[in-house]
């Protein structure tokens, strides 16, 4: 009882103050060195192009391995944090990054390249960006909310701040200099996850057929560790693969629920053309005889409309007048996206170009805010964290074969003008997709109701608000999810 009381005790000296202010400063910077970080890639477009001989397909496929890796990576990072804790996955990510940075400056081949810098920094930069997300959730209890809205800015930060930089280095010291900095770099996110030390926390107490020596089990380390290993039951191979999906993918809660299932086909569809103006914005405006800095400061407006327009459409999105609206909102929003990128389809001129990333930043945010929430609308909060887990998996396969298949569109054309045509074409048809169908769907379920008044399980199959209350356990540590950058 004494260990409890002790643990119980250090939990409430550091939670939702004090350290819990120097870790989420940590947390902020940890998503603008990760998430932030693809937002320059399009600045080394050309250079790259250039030095390795490749098409517009072939250097595409460089970000993309990089951001399909940053999502997809989120199961294993689970595992590890489960395994090791929040502190030394942060670090081991903030190393493989800064390791693939520095060895792709020394490439010799646009092949080396995807291992290097996208796939060894792009699972890097997801094993810290996801724990640093997860170890919030043990500093923060009462100010959670805002903790996780204050930590997203640093994406924003990233987006605004990495292309500035990334033209800078460029045009003083070339891109393989460029890159071994961007090492040192990354290496920070050592130090952000050195300051994530892990919080002790007292779980539900045991049965009284444990006794007093399995005490020492129930005292866990919040950050995913544990003091004992000797709780886990043994169980068959099969079975414990069988677990582990059912844990992190819900293969079941796709087939069942045609909500989720709708609203992943839309998203996966959607990202197709959503990732595409990042990769492709800055080489199209240099071809259109724009100057390359000015270029560059196109993503950094992005980022910077981002700082505060998101904060802003979380808050309104959370009002009661929006309650059972949120799916329709996030498909304007994405229709809303998909236009705009007509703008820099029908003219290049720097202006029109301006007038592009208002628009598209603005969308992009309210975007930012709702992925995640309608998610959570659309699936019980007990199986959220495999939904999520599936949701990443399938989103990151689009994002993977989405830009080089664009590179593979101005090859055959010509013309970078495609690219936005194709993006505008995948976002309106995602979003017309998810706004008939949730529209469709909900006038069958009322329709239905009207025959059946009192259904066994109204909720299956139907879009309704699921309730976010946790009742007494809401100072419980939070399961591990994953996080995309959208």
């Amino acid at each position: 009882m004494a260990q409890e009381g002790d643990a119980a005790s250090r939990t409430s000296t550091v939670q939702d103050k004090g350290w819990a202010w120097v870790v989420l400063v940590a947390t902020v910077l940890v998503q603008g060195l990760t998430l932030g970080f693809p937002s320059c890639i399009g600045v080394f477009f050309k250079d790259l192009q250039r030095d390795f001989q490749a098409s517009n397909s072939e250097t595409s496929w460089f970000p993309s391995i990089m951001t399909a890796v940053l999502h997809a990576g989120g199961p294993l990072c689970s595992i590890l944090v489960e395994r090791f804790g929040c502190r030394t996955t942060v670090m081991l990510g903030g190393l493989l990054s800064g390791v693939g940075m520095v060895a792709s400056a020394f490439s010799q081949s646009i092949g080396q390249l995807y291992v290097t810098a996208g796939f060894i920094t792009g699972l890097g930069a997801c094993f810290s960006f996801q724990a640093g997300v997860t170890v919030l959730g043990y500093y923060f209890t009462r100010r959670r909310a805002l903790a996780n809205a204050l930590a997203s800015t640093g994406v924003s930060v990233g987006f605004t701040l990495w292309p500035l930089l990334s033209q800078y280095l460029l045009d003083e010291m070339g891109w393989r200099n460029t890159f071994f900095v961007f090492g040192g770099v990354m290496l920070h996110c050592c130090v952000c996850g050195a300051v994530m030390r892990p919080v002790p926390v007292k779980l539900p107490a045991p049965s009284l057929k444990s006794g007093p020596r399995h005490l020492a089990e129930d005292i866990h380390l919040s950050n995913g560790n544990t003091l004992s290993h000797e709780v886990h039951l043994r169980r068959s191979r099969c079975d414990a693969c069988i677990q582990t999906l059912q844990k992190y993918l819900a293969f079941d809660v796709f087939c069942k629920n045609k909500s989720y299932r709708i609203y992943t086909i839309g998203v996966t569809w959607m990202v197709l053309g959503f990732v595409l103006p990042m990769i492709y914005l800055v080489p199209y405006a240099v071809l259109n005889g724009v100057e390359e800095r000015k270029a560059a400061l196109l993503i950094s407006i992005l980022g910077f409309i981002n700082i505060f327009m998101r904060p802003v459409a979380g808050l309104l999105s959370g009002l009661k007048i929006f309650t059972g609206r949120r799916i329709y909102i996030f498909s304007v929003a994405v229709a809303l996206n998909g236009l705009s990128n007509l703008i820099c389809a029908i003219s290049a001129e720097y202006s029109a170009f301006v007038l592009y990333c208002v628009v598209y930043s603005i969308s992009m945010s309210v975007l930012g805010a709702l992925i995640f929430q309608v998610l959570m609308d659309v699936v019980e909060m007990d199986r959220f964290s495999s939904a999520l887990g599936l949701f990443t998996i399938l989103e990151s396969i689009t994002i993977l074969i989405g830009p080089p298949l664009a590179g593979l569109l101005v090859d055959f054309t010509g013309h970078f003008s495609y690219v936005f045509y194709a993006s505008s074409f995948f976002m309106v048809t995602a979003a017309l997709f998810m706004g008939f169908s949730f529209c469709t769907m909900e006038a069958k379920n009322k329709s239905t109701e009207t025959h059946k008044p009192t259904p066994e399980n109204p909720s299956r199959g139907r879009y309704t608000e699921v309730p976010m209350e946790l009742g007494p356990e809401k100072n419980q540590p939070p399961a591990v999810i994953y996080v995309t950058s959208i």
